[in-house]
């Protein structure tokens, strides 16, 4: 059988363990918590348990046998260390191991003592004070869905949609149709707009992480939630049209998509988010097949064309930027204009374009 996504991924996930022997790296991270989840997906496809096993080596390194999480400090409120938990749900199932139940509560400790803006949601981080990323939508909200299912905490329900609710309103960009990367709530940061809060572009990743966190936090809405998991369908319904309106002739989204100044580039993370997203929402039925498909098809070709690179016994995706951000305060730097989205390290083998992909790959071909 052909299955060039799926014997591609395979290759990538064998370059990743070819380049990072063992364990992966020594810090609980988010892009590795996304990645991982790509290696088991991969591994149920594909009949390896190398995958798994590569999973497994992580986790066993960072949650010790009592359920602490290794170096992980929930003083420092920091909604990135959320995705990794993730993956601690089906590891308890299949182990059964104790120490990974106890890991989801500490987690869920930090989802009781998270600082919020005045709307109610989330800081992205202790160090951003009253600030929505988009970026924290994914990070945060599947994790709090799942644990509220898990631990029968009806009440998160609403504040889970009210955050959604939140970020469409204070990121919402009527110039583009598009979300920009974050809002300061109490608009004083350096990056933000002095009357809106917003800040000043639409980036491409920060986009595609919304995506992601619509379509996977509805994975853990309860069917009896009508109303909720209705909301969230159409917000990606509407997030998906305006998505796709940004789709390049070969098939990929740039780093900041609604631009096309010399200096923009065609971008492989945000390109297999919304690939990912488009493939998980045709498949779930929250997006029109004849509407979306094309784009999908479009994009799937587009990755393999544009973005993969196979040299020495290597497959990497290429072109992804290696990180953006918005301050803070002492970081000037990271002023949210197109210069600076432009001007950051692009590298291979991003695993926050590579985990979606692994997936999307899974999905499509498995």
């Amino acid at each position: 059988m052909n299955r060039p996504l799926l014997d591609t991924a395979t290759r990538i996930a064998d370059t990743i363990m070819q380049d990072n022997p063992g364990l992966i790296v020594a810090k609980w991270q988010y892009d590795v918590g996304l990645l991982l989840t790509g290696f088991w997906q991969l591994s149920e496809a594909t009949g390896d348990s190398k995958y798994y096993d590569y999973l497994k080596t992580y986790y066993d390194y960072f949650i010790l046998p009592d359920g602490t999480i290794r170096d992980y400090k929930l003083q420092e409120k920091n909604v990135d260390h959320l995705n990794c938990g993730k993956n601690l749900f089906p590891l308890y199932a299949k182990t059964g191991e104790e120490r990974f139940l106890t890991a989801i509560c500490h987690l869920g400790e930090q989802l009781a003592i998270q600082p919020r803006t005045q709307s109610g949601s989330f800081w992205h981080k202790q160090i951003y004070p009253d600030q929505i990323w988009l970026d924290g939508l994914y990070m945060a909200q599947p994790f709090y869905a799942a644990y509220a299912g898990y631990f029968q905490k009806e009440d998160c329900y609403e504040d889970i949609l009210r955050q959604f609710c939140t970020a469409r309103e204070k990121t919402y960009d009527p110039r583009s149709g598009l979300y920009t990367h974050a809002c300061d709530e109490s608009r004083t940061a350096f990056w933000a707009d002095p009357l809106t809060g917003r800040s000043l572009n639409i980036w491409g990743r920060a986009v595609g992480w919304y995506s992601m966190a619509l379509a996977d936090t509805l994975d853990h809405i309860p069917a009896n939630r009508t109303s909720m998991r209705a909301e969230l369908i159409s917000h990606l319904q509407e997030l998906m049209a305006a998505v796709v309106r940004y789709q390049d002739p070969q098939g990929v989204w740039y780093q900041v998509p609604d631009s096309r100044r010399n200096d923009n580039y065609q971008e492989s993370t945000c390109t297999c988010q919304f690939a990912y997203t488009l493939e998980k929402g045709i498949r779930m039925g929250y997006l029109d097949p004849d509407t979306f498909l094309p784009h999908l098809q479009k994009a799937v070709d587009g990755i393999l064309q544009v973005f993969l690179c196979q040299e020495e016994g290597r497959t990497c995706i290429g072109r992804g930027c290696a990180v953006a951000g918005l301050g803070p305060q002492d970081n000037p730097r990271r002023n949210g204009t197109l210069d600076y989205y432009f001007s950051e390290p692009i590298r291979d083998n991003d695993y926050k374009g590579v985990g979606p992909f692994l997936l999307l790959a899974v999905a499509y071909e498995g």
